[in-house]
């Protein structure tokens, strides 16, 4: 889920995702509480927040509002996981601002395709390939 193009990711989730979500990345700072939220974007000025909705579902809509307000948090994608789809609450979250929703079954779901290109999509960062299709040209 985490690409090699996400410099600095924060990540807000309960002490049990700490093992999960960090274990092979060095660049992730993972926070266990909203609160400490904006110090914690000033500080580090990540470039992907990952929050885990199940965990801070009543402060979230407050975060992210407030994110999508500030003009010096701009740059910033915001990414909620999910244990299932609602459609309602889906909406309401990428009217608001979020980039990504990543689901619980979406982690453990295999890929369907094994063909070169998915391969490839997989290891390199999208925006490489399109840069190396660009000068084969």
């Amino acid at each position: 889920m985490i690409r090699n193009r996400f410099k600095k990711v924060l990540l807000v989730a309960p002490e049990i995702a700490n093992n999960q979500w960090t274990a092979d990345y060095q660049k992730v700072k993972h926070i266990y509480s909203i609160t400490q939220l904006f110090p914690s974007i000033y500080e580090s000025t990540p470039c992907l927040i990952v929050l885990d909705y199940n965990y801070a579902s009543s402060d979230v809509e407050k975060a992210i509002r407030r994110i999508r307000s500030n003009s010096f948090y701009s740059k910033i994608k915001i990414c909620c996981y999910k244990t299932k789809p609602d459609t309602k609450t889906d909406g309401l979250l990428k009217a608001i601002g979020v980039d990504y929703l990543v689901y619980h079954e979406q982690l453990n779901a295999a890929p369907k395709s094994k063909n070169i290109s998915h391969i490839f999509s997989g290891i390199f960062d999208l925006s490489i390939l399109g840069l190396a299709a660009n000068t084969a040209n």
